[in-house]
């Protein structure tokens, strides 16, 4: 049996008004907007405010991509969202999007695959359409990241930044047809990127949050080797998967510029080939990819590039990683 093809019928995004840019991080640790910018290329992001939420900036970004795809909330079978930063643990912050939508007749569910999670979503909403058990999949990556940053550690606080970015995967679409997708992981590089407390084995306690244990932990070291590797692996899976297509733009998650550029390099690509925002909102994790095709999809970025591949490829905690192939 042929599987029906999918693609991208709308893009939506959504991030904070607040801008917390090097210049405030200064005055809260021992750095500097240069030190900042030549290790990560970022220069600002931005932060919830209080009482904002990861549901919120889902809405939000979910309205604004049912709004580009022309649909109704109710014309959604499927919602899926990657978030490492939940509204509560129970129940899954998809039951609240989908409540708070009006996207009535969609299962919902949420994915924790860290900054990969979107293009897990991805690739797990697409596996419902082409089995033909869906027709319309609203598909999130969101963060609310300034609630788990230790702002005590200049090594992390400085690349976290708040934003959600939605997707609408659809039978009936519009543009980037979706080729391929993978999604895997590495178990044994669980301790790379952690978070102690609020789980089952350590629940989070007055004594434990009081010395930070909420925060996240990152081996940046570890990370950097194992983020460039990844990127210039996927991109090449992907144009080898898809021989037939010129590869036109890379959307890589926004974890680091020296990463990307390092991995860019290595592919030989052209810096108008690959689709860069952290410098105006550093590390989103999973926001990263849905909320840089939206921006580039509004700012005309993909003009021109009509029958081009498209790549979009992550890496992030757990180890986990996985890319995406679309044909624009």
């Amino acid at each position: 049996m042929t599987r029906p093809a999918c693609g991208l019928r709308g893009t939506g995004s959504a991030v904070p008004e607040r801008i917390l840019d090097n210049h405030e991080l200064e005055r809260l640790v021992d750095t500097s907007d240069e030190w900042i910018t030549q290790r990560t290329g970022i220069k600002e992001r931005r932060i919830a405010a209080e009482g904002q939420s990861t549901s919120d900036l889902c809405i939000e970004a979910g309205r604004r991509a049912l709004e580009d795809a022309g649909l109704r909330p109710e014309d959604i079978d499927l919602l899926v969202i990657g978030t490492v930063t939940p509204d509560m643990r129970v129940p899954a912050t998809a039951c609240l999007v989908q409540q708070k939508l009006g996207c009535t007749r969609a299962a919902a569910f949420d994915l924790q695959a860290g900054c990969t999670g979107f293009v897990y979503a991805l690739d797990v909403a697409a596996q419902f359409l082409w089995a033909g058990s869906a027709k319309h999949a609203l598909v999130i990556g969101a963060e609310c990241l300034s609630r788990i940053t230790n702002y005590t550690d200049r090594s992390s606080c400085i690349l976290f930044g708040d934003a959600a970015g939605a997707v609408v995967l659809s039978t009936d679409y519009r543009f980037g047809e979706l080729l391929s997708a993978s999604i895997e992981s590495d178990g044994s590089g669980y301790d790379v990127m952690y978070q102690t407390a609020g789980g089952s084995r350590t629940p989070a306690t007055p004594e434990l949050l009081a010395v930070g244990a909420q925060h996240l932990v990152i081996r940046g070291r570890e990370v950097y080797k194992f983020a460039t590797n990844k990127m210039v692996e996927l991109v090449r899976r992907e144009q080898a998967r898809n021989p037939e297509l010129p590869l036109g733009v890379v959307i890589p998650h926004q974890m680091n510029l020296r990463i990307i550029e390092a991995a860019r390099e290595r592919l030989e690509l052209p810096e108008a080939a690959v689709y860069v925002n952290i410098q105006r909102y550093g590390n989103t994790s999973a926001a990263s990819i849905p909320l840089a095709l939206d921006e580039a999809r509004r700012n005309g970025f993909f003009k021109g590039r009509e029958g081009q591949l498209v790549v979009l490829c992550a890496f992030g905690a757990g180890l986990t990683w996985g890319s995406a192939g679309l044909r624009w």
